[in-house]
């Protein structure tokens, strides 16, 4: 069913920031996500400059019968459902960034990126807890969750906020904090975008400078080797090293570096918190195995860690799928290779762990919604999506890679990894899900509010 596109005049006299309807200019750009496989079809698209913007567009959402769906950059939209009755909020145009350098805080508004962030801490000596693209929002990152490459020493990117600035579905501007609204802040803090509009963020950061970090790239034939000696060797590491391996099927492009146009490749990418002979050393067992077609790992300033996964940096058309999984031990090296390696004839650009464990595996005092992830690792497939008649086999290899980890999935969701429609209480235990539904019922009782992945 299509909703009529609602009369926009009013909202457009009382906010500064663009509102664009159905068919009018500049509604194809408006409405794009980030991922262009996703075809969004809202009732309008608001695009507020500010929070008293949001504000307003909640209010005037609430005033005639509508509800609110919140995108940063639309990175997840593949989990959002039917926009009809909608109007897609796009944070995009609230980039403002400071740094409190004393105090260890940075305040972002609702649009920054991940690679927007990173610099303004480093100019302090500082780092946030981001994640594995520059591209990606930090308030969508941190408020489903956040596992990034320091993640095994400091956590969750959730829990490490300290004060969310909140549009309600009354449209009220609120602080959720330690002090106050702090069964909301609670709920931000992980569960995700179901509660209200998070307008900003102040999140702790950390005295880390530089870090031994970068990818070690092999012939994808090599992953015979590779891929079981890595699941050993991630059993002995540090928690100050988080890494993942991946199966990577790069098409030959001029974007793509030349020594990898074409050439399937099995990699370990990561990072280390501390001095980079002794990260060399940690990685000598892998590096050992053969000669790399490319050996990127080095000391480099914290911020390029959004780099060093290679994530493109523009819009670009993927479908993903996850699982989270246990100890990968009796044949899950098989398993991986079989569905996943050179002889697989996989359709998919990628097939990846990330390791967990560490400060991962046990919630922190405090913690929010989300304190821990219960698993070994994430498994994450992506396929690349040029033609839309090329979606239903990635779909179905996507299908096969996740089915082939069964054996040792621990029946978790991790919603920032799930790009499809799923179920939300998946990813949290049951008292925890309990509570959040409870905080759904008291802040946003008549459903104002869609996310991704919503609290019913």
């Amino acid at each position: 069913m299509t909703i009529a596109s609602p009369d926009l005049s009013q909202l457009r006299s009382t906010v500064e920031g663009a509102v664009v309807g159905p068919g009018e200019d500049g509604w194809d750009a408006a409405r794009q996500a980030w991922n262009l496989t996703t075809d969004q079809r809202p009732s309008a698209v608001a695009l507020p400059e500010s929070a008293a913007d949001v504000a307003a567009v909640v209010r005037f959402a609430g005033a005639n019968g509508l509800r609110v769906a919140t995108q940063g950059t639309g990175h997840g939209a593949n989990a959002l459902t039917a926009l009809d009755g909608v109007v897609l909020l796009k944070t995009e145009r609230m980039r403002g960034v400071s740094v409190d350098p004393a105090a260890r805080r940075a305040r972002v508004e609702a649009g920054v990126l991940g690679g927007e962030l990173g610099p303004a801490a480093a100019e302090h000596g500082l780092t946030s807890l981001g994640g594995s693209s520059p591209d990606v929002g930090v308030v969508g990152f941190a408020i489903g969750g956040g596992i990034g490459w320091l993640s095994r020493r400091h956590g969750l990117t959730c829990n490490s906020i300290t004060e969310a600035e909140v549009v309600t579905a009354d449209g009220e501007q609120v602080r959720a904090n330690s002090d106050e609204n702090t069964d909301l802040y609670w709920a931000l803090r992980g569960g995700g975008g179901d509660f209200g509009v998070v307008t900003a963020l102040e999140l702790e950061l950390f005295p880390i400078e530089t870090v031994y970090a970068g990818s070690l790239m092999f012939p994808a034939a090599l992953g015979v080797e590779l891929v079981p000696a890595y699941l050993d060797w991630v059993r002995t590491v540090p928690d100050e090293l988080t890494t993942g391996v991946r199966f990577l099927y790069l098409p030959p492009i001029p974007e793509v570096p030349e020594p990898l146009r074409g050439v399937p490749i099995v990699d370990v990418t990561g990072a280390f918190i501390g001095d980079a002979a002794e990260g060399a050393a940690l990685l000598e067992p892998l590096r050992s195995l053969g000669d790399p077609i490319i050996d990127g790992w080095a000391e480099i300033p914290a911020p390029g860690l959004s780099r060093i996964n290679g994530d493109p940096e523009q819009p670009s058309p993927g479908v993903t799928h996850h699982t989270v999984v246990g100890d990968l031990t009796d044949g899950a090296a098989e398993a991986f290779i079989g569905v996943a390696g050179p002889d697989s004839g996989t359709p998919l650009l990628a097939v990846a762990t990330r390791h967990l464990g560490g400060a991962l595996a046990s919630a922190p005092p405090g913690a929010g919604a989300l304190g821990q992830v219960e698993g070994e690792h994430v498994i994450n497939g992506v396929g690349l999506a040029m033609q839309p008649d090329v979606v239903p086999v990635l779909n179905a290899a996507l299908d096969r890679t996740v089915e082939a980890f069964e054996p040792w999935s621990t029946g978790v969701h991790y919603l920032n990894f799930a790009d499809r429609p799923s179920d939300g209480s998946k990813g949290f235990d049951a008292q925890a899900w309990s509570r959040l539904l409870d905080v759904k019922k008291s802040v946003d009782p008549n459903g104002l509010f869609l996310a991704a992945h919503p609290v019913v």
